[in-house]
């Protein structure tokens, strides 16, 4: 049913999109026609420009993901099993989070220029927490019955981590890299937006410049669709990884 309802939705959302528009008489400046954006995005496609700006927001994406990422699991694995490091550590990483993270933009660009660092850096630091706190419950909810038969069993500590926390923590594991992957595409936008020379969000600031909401509003749907490819992507490898788990399973 997804595969019907789900396009009849967006058509049905474009058509009332392109009627609100010719009958209000809206300006094209203001909200520009259905067509006029997919024209303006096929172009957009076209235009090498365009696709270096897209490999810049990619690679601050991904770079900045993969940093968060590693940190945010060896991270997450450690103060579970280590009662005094996360009471140690909560509230230095509470800190890092309830500052507004635009805010920090400013601040990351003085430090680090307006090249690639400072965009990648505000990629790990949106995706890291909810990596790091999906990574923490899932070890933590492990039952201890369950440990009790590996120690039982005269198994190491690697043994136990390789064949019991990682598998049981492995879908909030995956579930913290969906909500991360799209909070690194904001983050790596966003520093573009704030400070940068290169990438969408860059692109998206030069096309509201020159009033060209036709050629902005392709730049977000070029966001989008990258956005969406990345969270598809997690989700494949949830269906790689862990295809015995009821999230991975297709519902009927």
């Amino acid at each position: 049913m997804p595969w019907i309802t789900t396009p009849l939705l967006v058509g049905t959302l474009i058509l009332i999109w392109d009627s609100y528009v010719r009958m209000a008489g809206v300006s094209p400046l203001i909200l520009p026609r259905p067509g006029a954006v997919w024209q303006a995005w096929l172009e957009m496609l076209g235009d090498r420009r365009a696709w270096h700006h897209t490999w810049m927001t990619v690679y601050a994406t991904l770079t900045g993901f993969a940093y968060a990422a590693t940190i945010g699991i060896v991270l997450g694995v450690l103060i579970a099993r280590a009662r005094w490091l996360e009471l140690t550590l909560n509230p230095f990483i509470v800190a890092t989070q309830v500052i507004p993270k635009v805010a920090l933009v400013p601040l990351f660009v003085l430090w680090f220029g307006f090249g690639i660092t400072s965009k990648v850096i505000v990629a790990a630091v949106l995706s890291f927490f909810p990596i790091l706190t999906n990574t923490a419950l899932g070890v933590k909810s492990i039952e201890e019955g369950h440990r009790d038969v590996m120690v039982s069993l005269n198994a190491t500590r690697w043994q136990v981590f390789r064949r019991l926390e990682l598998p049981s923590a492995l879908p909030y594991i995956i579930t913290g890299l969906e909500v991360g992957i799209v909070l690194a595409i904001i983050g790596a936008i966003v520093g573009e937006y704030l400070g940068g020379s290169s990438g969408l969000g860059h692109l998206l600031i030069a096309r509201l410049n020159a009033f060209e909401t036709d050629q902005m509003f392709a730049v977000l749907i070029h966001m989008s669709l990258l956005g969406f490819t990345f969270y598809f992507l997690i989700g494949a490898l949830r269906r790689r990884l862990i295809p015995w788990h009821a999230s991975a399973r297709p519902r009927v």
